[in-house]
């Protein structure tokens, strides 16, 4: 039997796959254009589920927001798509909620509002300097990162000029690249403040010691500079769901559950091995990020040959639990401010040192707070090496996907008492709720936090639990970050066409200026695709070239 041939090989479905195969099949209409994705949906590490009983929320698994006054490319492919979806499925945004002044900051056993790092400085148990004392996490981290490049913290200044300065910029004759930012950070504040920055900004992650050329101007576009962050009514998955409906619209075809278990490089063409089948591509486009490439290698000779792009960023592992009840009872945590008014707890998130990090008063799906009746938790979003804490109670994360399933199925999953209650069907997305069970003993012991965190003498009652680990394979974490001494700018221009003569291109967020965010995976599908077309053009022109003789 001959092998299946096709032009445009496209592995992976999440937003860098689909938004380069709907590009590419409006610019080539008439080529063979597949995206392979091995999971069972569309989105990659987007993954939205509307909750059990409450049909006017989102969970948001993967990722959950945008800066709209920054990332420029996501704000236009939204609009983009809106000119071409039907009035009745527009992508909709809303104001995200993040920090308020009555919401909790539960650090070292001490209960404090957010307010109070600034109005109560005395309250922070922290040993800070004069000049750290008084400030909150963002102000401490902000004034050294001005420390270490003068002048970046400027207003008016775009990222793109941000991320220059950070290329140029030495600190002790050292090239930042070459240094790390947590290395840095410790040179020009205190062991104390730096603790207290980790612990209230509720990530693990971002302030560890990666590439600081990076570090510095991706951490001044998310905290840093007056961030406008952008929630979706209908889940942030509906974006790559509305690029591959119009790829397929325009003729191109998804398989889903369409595992690449390797591929080899002959006489100018690849042969991919997709569940056991050979398929012939003239072009391949893996949109992967750095584990799922790793994954690949043994079985990808040319992928061997770029070991040490692929090696030059490191995954960040990242989690989400959700979790609902029969009211916002975190009402009723709120505090009595100066004006003797009780403030609610009601939107935004609260934070912590204890290993639950972060909590956010999930919104309805037009932002605004549930005031009662049913309503949602993110319960944990979690990151970095604080997720160890978690080991024991969740699934192994290697396990899944090496027996060809896209998550891991948990042998004691928790059982609410709305487990059998039928999630709301939404057009525009195509997960359920009650395919990510959450493990009983995670749940269990996210209650006990909760509890603990609002000083509460109760522990509310869940009644579902929904759980993403983007730790597991073949995603490998929830973001990549640059490696210390890796020049990022030179790599991310190579990696999107990493060998000569060879028709093998790479993109997505991990390889980006962007990284942990869709922009990321935009600006590389946009690099990617801007070289495939030069290429493109110039083997037209060399072909006509040859006919014309």
């Amino acid at each position: 039997m001959e092998n299946e041939k096709i032009d445009i090989a496209i592995v992976g479905g999440g937003v860098s796959g689909v938004y380069s195969a709907w590009k590419l099949k409006t610019q080539y209409p008439n080529k063979k254009i597949v995206v392979f994705e091995g999971s069972d949906h569309i989105g990659g590490r987007l993954l939205s589920v509307t909750p059990p009983g409450i049909p006017n929320m989102v969970a948001e698994l993967g990722g959950m927001r945008i800066l709209e006054n920054t990332q420029t490319l996501i704000v236009k492919l939204i609009n983009d798509l809106n000119e071409k979806l039907a009035p009745d499925n527009q992508i909709e945004l809303y104001k995200f909620p993040v920090d308020k002044d009555q919401n909790i900051a539960y650090l070292r056993g001490e209960h404090l509002r957010l307010i109070d790092f600034t109005t109560k400085p005395d309250k922070v148990p922290y040993h800070l300097s004069f000049l750290e004392k008084g400030n909150s996490s963002g102000t401490i981290i902000v004034n050294a990162i001005e420390q270490l490049v003068p002048g970046i913290t400027k207003k008016g200044l775009t990222n793109e000029e941000r991320l220059k300065m950070c290329r140029e910029a030495k600190f002790e004759g050292a090239p930042l690249y070459t240094l790390g930012f947590w290395n840095l950070l410790y040179r020009v504040i205190s062991g104390e403040a730096y603790q207290f920055s980790l612990d209230s900004g509720g990530y693990n992650s971002t302030m560890v010691n990666w590439n600081a050329a990076d570090a510095i101007p991706w951490y001044l576009a998310d905290f840093g500079i007056t961030p406008k962050y952008k929630g979706f009514k209908n889940g942030f998955q509906q974006v790559p769901i509305s690029l591959a409906n119009f790829f397929e619209e325009d003729g191109g075809e998804i398989r889903l559950n369409a595992k690449l278990e390797g591929f080899e490089f002959k006489n100018d063409l690849f042969e991919l091995t997709i569940d056991g089948d050979i398929i012939e591509a003239s072009q391949l486009i893996l949109a992967m990020p750095r584990r799922s490439l790793e994954l690949l290698a043994p079985n990808a000779p040319k992928l061997q040959e770029i070991q040490s792009l692929i090696g030059s960023v490191t995954p960040r592992p990242l989690f989400k639990v959700f979790t609902t009840y029969s009211s916002p009872w975190w009402r009723n945590a709120g505090y009595t401010n100066k004006e003797g008014k009780y403030v609610p707890l009601q939107s935004g998130r609260t934070v912590t040192d204890l290993p639950i990090r972060q909590t956010y008063y999930w919104p309805l799906n037009d932002g605004k707070p549930a005031k009662g009746g049913e309503s949602m938790l993110l319960a944990s979003y979690d990151d970095g090496s604080n997720i160890g804490f978690w080991d024991g109670l969740r699934p192994q994360r290697k396990k899944a996907w090496k027996y060809g399933l896209s998550h891991a199925e948990l042998a004691d999953p928790f059982v609410g008492e709305d487990t059998n209650l039928e999630t709301v069907d939404n057009e525009v997305l195509n997960q359920n709720w009650h395919q990510y069970k959450a493990p009983r003993k995670m749940v269990e012991e996210l209650s006990r936090q909760l509890k603990q965190i609002h000083d509460l003498d109760y522990t509310p009652v869940v009644k579902n639990a929904s759980f993403r680990d983007w730790g597991e394979d073949p995603y490998g974490g929830g973001w990549n970050s640059w490696n210390i001494g890796v020049k990022s700018w030179e790599v991310k221009e190579k990696i999107v066409h990493p060998i000569d003569n060879c028709s093998l291109y790479i993109c997505g967020e991990a390889y980006s200026d962007g990284q942990g965010w869709v922009e990321g995976a935009l600006q590389t599908a946009d690099m990617m695709l801007e070289q495939f077309t030069a290429i493109e053009n110039k083997t037209s022109v060399l072909d006509d070239a040859i006919l014309a003789k």
